[in-house]
């Protein structure tokens, strides 16, 4: 769930760290290694079609039509230039860019291989919520500093005025959190199609006639020069005219608009394939936000639940109830389910936790695979101790695994999982 770089190095005498990977200190007469496989890794600058406009509910495709290159999606990036104005200023109510507002700024984002008819290889709906929970527990605090370049933080400098933000695409699509390997000999293809409105990415009062101008969207690719025994090597490779897999794994966001005014509820969330069960379910709720300017739509609401289970077919998760009651602060296991492993980073502490979220992890990974099914019900059932208010929209992001596999000699592309 968490892409966490190895830390190779620790002080031996720290007890804090409770796996490490074990240093050879009686191998004195081994040899530094090199790494010359790459002779460079340039990153090149791709633009929308020339007629492309950047105003609400606009497709915007950026395509890489050249094919022979090795392309690393992974490191890949968008460069979104734009400008906030504010029509009728407020000074009580200042208006600012939400947290993560330039994945707020678009509804959808779809990435494509192989032009001439192309296969769709991810997808992210709602990208602005999807990308929130994801990374709410993919990031951690050390990086956290270096997302505020991406829009992930709240910048009080963008009020009425520039704004520039480079988002790795690793935040925004599993198959580039996932996928570190090059692309080679292929054409792709980025679609964005921008949001209906900026509700969702300002916080202030609607007053203000407050809107976000684009004058940019840039997707910046890595292109990767080999030297010439590994260039030999891959082409040797792709004369076998095998295919290549792409493992990774899948964001769907699924969303129950209004909820009942009651306080048990049971949402049936989809029916899955076998090879499309959740791995991961990540639970959230939000009360009044959603296209309310004068709401923070990027954080949730508790609305005072107290149980959450999820159900694959008659398997729930978790084994045991939560019993939550947030008056009584009574919410440790939440936070126990959110960070999940032992592990001294993570984006947000118990407070930040209760504050922004909160919302609910739920580890389905390991599953009975010799028990086979046609299909899997998805089920969410929660509790809340008071009837839920008015307005709570219920989100349910499921995490599941997919398999791509692609012919750079036929550039034929098709899904397995």
């Amino acid at each position: 769930m968490r892409s966490r770089r190895t830390l190779n190095f620790y002080n031996l005498w720290d007890s804090r760290c409770t796996t490490f990977e074990m240093i050879d200190i009686l191998n004195i007469t081994g040899e530094p290694t090199f790494d010359d496989r790459n002779v460079k890794i340039e990153t090149h600058t791709y633009n929308p079609f020339a007629n492309t406009t950047f105003r609400y509910s606009d497709e915007i495709r950026i395509p890489i039509r050249q094919q022979d290159l090795y392309t690393l999606p992974c490191e890949s990036f968008l460069n979104v230039e734009g400008r906030l104005t504010v029509k009728k200023k407020n000074d009580q109510t200042p208006t600012t860019l939400v947290n993560n507002c330039v994945a707020f700024i678009f509804d959808e984002i779809r990435y494509e291989l192989n032009g001439d008819c192309p296969v769709e290889i991810d997808r992210n709906r709602n990208v602005g919520i999807t990308s929130k929970l994801q990374n709410y527990v993919s990031l951690t605090y050390d990086k956290a500093l270096i997302a505020m370049n991406a829009g992930r933080n709240t910048r009080s400098d963008t009020e009425e005025g520039y704004f520039n933000s480079c988002v790795p695409l690793s935040m925004l699509l599993g198959f580039c959190e996932d996928y570190k390997r090059l692309i080679v000999n292929a054409r792709h293809e980025l679609i964005l199609i921008r949001a209906r409105n900026d509700n969702n990415c300002l916080v202030g009062n609607p007053v203000t006639e407050s809107e976000i101008e684009l004058f940019k969207v840039q997707w910046r690719m890595p292109h990767v020069a080999l030297n010439e025994i590994n260039k030999l090597s891959m082409l040797r490779a792709l004369e076998s005219g095998r295919y290549l897999s792409m493992s990774f794994r899948s964001w769907d966001l699924y969303e129950y608009p209004l909820l009942q005014n009651t306080t048990k509820h049971s949402w049936a969330v989809k029916t899955a394939t076998q090879l499309e069960k959740p791995r991961y379910v990540i639970f959230a709720l939000q009360t009044g936000r959603k296209n309310v300017m004068s709401q923070n739509g990027s954080m949730f609401d508790d609305c005072n639940w107290s149980n959450v289970k999820h159900y694959l077919n008659s398997t729930f998760y978790p084994y045991d109830d939560l019993n939550l009651d947030f008056g009584k602060k009574r919410y440790a296991v939440l936070f126990r389910a959110y960070y999940g492993i032992d592990c001294f980073e993570t984006l947000l502490n118990v407070l930040s936790f209760t504050r922004e979220g909160p919302f609910v992890v739920i580890d389905c990974s390991r599953q009975n695979e010799f028990v086979k099914s046609a299909t899997v019900d998805v089920r969410i059932e929660f509790d809340c101790k008071e009837n839920v208010p008015a307005n709570t929209t219920a989100y349910c992001l499921v995490i599941h695994d997919r398999v791509v596999q692609y012919n750079p000699l036929t550039n034929v592309v098709c899904k397995i999982m």
